[in-house]
Formats: C-alpha cells, structure tokens, sequence
C-alpha cells in the first residue's frame, strides 16, 4: 500500500520594520511564483538598516547593509530564509521612481531565486536571472524591474 503525503510549503513573514505597502498574503504570493513548485518553508524577515549591516558584515564580510540577503537551507523541509532591509528598499524605490510594493516584490523574487540555486555571479547567469525575474513580476502585474524609470 502506498501512502502519499502531501507537503506544504509555508511562508513566514516577519516585520521587524513597519511596511505599511505590503500584506503577508502579497509576500507570501511573490515567494510561492518565484519558487514555483520547490517545496520548503521560506521565512521572510523586514528589518532596518543595524540588522541588515550586522548581517551582511557576518556573513558576506562586507560592512555596511544591503537591500536582500538570501540563507539557503540544508533542510528539505525548509527552502532557506530571505532577510530584507526596509529603509534601503525604500531609498532604492525612490531613487528609481518606482513603487515600494513593486520594489520590495523584486527583492522578494531575487532572494527566493537564490533559494532556489539560482546566482549571476556570470554574465550568462545574471542574464538568466534577470529574466525569470521580469517574467515573474509581469505574471504578478508588476513591470520590468530593469526597465528605466524615472
């Protein structure tokens, strides 16, 4: 006898900095078409500039903060966790006329690609990257992120 189990993949996310322009349900929706069907719980954590700063210089060696980090998992059960930097993603939107929400769901994108293998640490590969990026903010009503704004 067989028995099938059915594995559901949740998202977690954490605001440890206000976002008034975005729901857990749009979050959860922007992990869940950017992993497509990988299966694994992905926790997403909005924080401020001191954690994203003591967090890139303890993992990237880099001492200042950056908009997205990525945490891949060796657990099957769990995809890895993305750690957002708010007030960076902010400046960033604005700086490129472009809507917060639309910003943030980029990022959100980019991150869970990396869950899920993919860099461009290539140009072949950031080209492959930028791509599956574009395609999925279009299926989400959102435009072209490499496109100019402004």
């Amino acid at each position: 006898m067989n028995i099938l189990l059915e594995s559901t993949a949740s998202v977690f996310v954490q605001f440890a900095e206000t976002v008034s322009d975005i729901s857990d349900r749009e979050v959860t929706e922007w992990v869940d078409t950017a992993r497509g069907d990988r299966t694994g719980d992905v926790c997403v954590r909005f924080m401020g500039l001191d954690e994203a700063r003591m967090l890139n210089r303890k993992f990237r060696k880099i001492d200042k903060p950056t908009n997205v980090l990525a945490f891949q998992s060796d657990c099957q059960e769990i995809l890895g966790d993305l750690a957002i930097c708010v007030p960076l993603a902010q400046l960033e939107a604005r700086e490129q006329g472009k809507a917060l929400s639309s910003h943030l769901a980029h990022l959100v994108i980019h991150g869970t690609l990396h869950l899920c293998g993919l860099d461009h640490q290539t140009e072949q590969e950031a080209q492959r990257m930028e791509s599956f990026e574009a395609d999925l903010m279009q299926r989400l009503g959102f435009p072209n992120p490499y496109q100019d704004y402004g």
